[in-house]
């Protein structure tokens, strides 16, 4: 019953700023006309009478960007809470195994060498070239963690965290480097894809994202279960019946899949998939079953605030949203180290 009314209040919460937010920007709407052209959108409605300018503005730049923002926050929110699961830390997230300094890298590869490149892959691959690499390199640098992590058919948490740290300081130290051999164009480029930003949002960017993760979002809380005896830990799930090498693959699998969709179309977003499972567990408890569900709508509502703010702050320009969710989230952050030094 007290899930359910937390679920519900996210979801209320959550349409409530999504409907704020298709309103507000450079070009306000007001929230009965939102209603209205949503209402036609549908089918429930007759036609708004509202200029072309506006319903133009919603249809093709707002809504978009909402729903990616969604999707965006779903991803990070799920795969952290199934992260720190699988790695029974509550400070662990999906940055800790690689993903986003592996997409950052080959991301900024591609911009760095886009004379080179481009011409070679972007006959069969086109606009997507650059979310394509950042996908790339966020699955192959997890796939290197996790072999470096096997240890007579085992992977090994203790190894698979500290290989994770290595391989983020070496992607990093590459990401530097193709921002040094940069133009000052490509430069730009890089910076602001490393910040994280939703404004490239389209329809096309919804058709690839979404399924990435929702697949991910289906197949993740079928695990929870099994999260929660693997917190017990690892030789005792084991004797419960848990298989805990195919959790570990299924649960790195498809937070690899969600986090490495969200970031080849958003850039590196922080701290989502770190603090956001955190306070869900704060509201409601520890068990996965629940903290996974929550985490995903709870990622999707932060996100989409965390653009909203994004927007208006210094309008008609815009803040990298990651600049948002880093500014937010590390003073928590801290608070939370500090706080549970000891436990850690």
């Amino acid at each position: 019953m007290k899930n359910t009314l937390i679920y519900t209040l996210l979801s209320i919460l959550l349409i409530v700023v999504v409907i704020f937010s298709l309103g507000m920007g450079s070009i306000s709407v007001s929230f009965w006309d939102v209603c209205s052209i949503l209402l036609h959108k549908i089918g429930l409605k007759a036609s708004s009478g509202i200029d072309e300018l506006t319903v133009n503005v919603l249809e093709q730049i707002r809504l978009p960007r909402i729903l990616m923002g969604i999707a965006v926050g779903a991803a990070l929110g799920i795969s952290g809470a199934a992260i720190q699961g699988i790695f029974r830390n509550p400070l662990a997230e999906p940055g800790l195994m690689g993903i986003s300094s592996g997409a950052s890298f080959f991301a900024a590869l591609v911009i760095s060498f886009e004379g080179l490149l481009l011409p070679l892959i972007s006959a069969s691959l086109g606009y997507y070239v650059l979310a394509f690499a950042a996908f790339l390199g966020a699955t192959l640098t997890v796939l290197i963690v996790y072999r470096i992590s096997m240890n007579n058919g085992k992977s090994h948490i203790a190894t698979m965290l500290l290989a994770g740290v290595a391989m983020n300081a070496f992607a990093g130290a590459l990401t530097g480097l193709m921002s040094y051999l940069a133009t000052e164009q490509q430069l730009r480029s890089i910076t602001f894809w490393s910040l994280g930003s939703l404004a490239g949002a389209s329809w096309e960017n919804i058709q690839v994202l979404y399924p990435c993760v929702l697949i991910s979002l289906i197949v993740l809380p079928l695990f929870a279960k099994q999260l929660n005896v693997f917190a017990l830990g690892e030789s005792q799930a084991e004797m419960m019946g848990v298989n805990t090498s195919r959790l570990k693959i299924v649960v790195i699998l498809f937070s690899t899949l969600a986090v490495g969709a969200a970031v080849a179309f958003s850039g590196v977003i922080s701290f989502v998939g770190l603090l956001v499972p955190h306070a869900i567990r704060l509201i409601g408890g520890v068990d996965n079953r629940y903290v996974l569900i929550a985490s995903s709508i709870a990622g999707a509502l932060v996100l989409t605030l965390a653009d909203l703010l994004s927007r208006l702050i210094i309008q008609p320009l815009e803040l990298p949203i990651g600049v948002i969710t880093a500014l937010l989230g590390t003073p928590v952050f801290l608070f939370i180290l500090i706080r549970d030094k000891n436990k850690i």
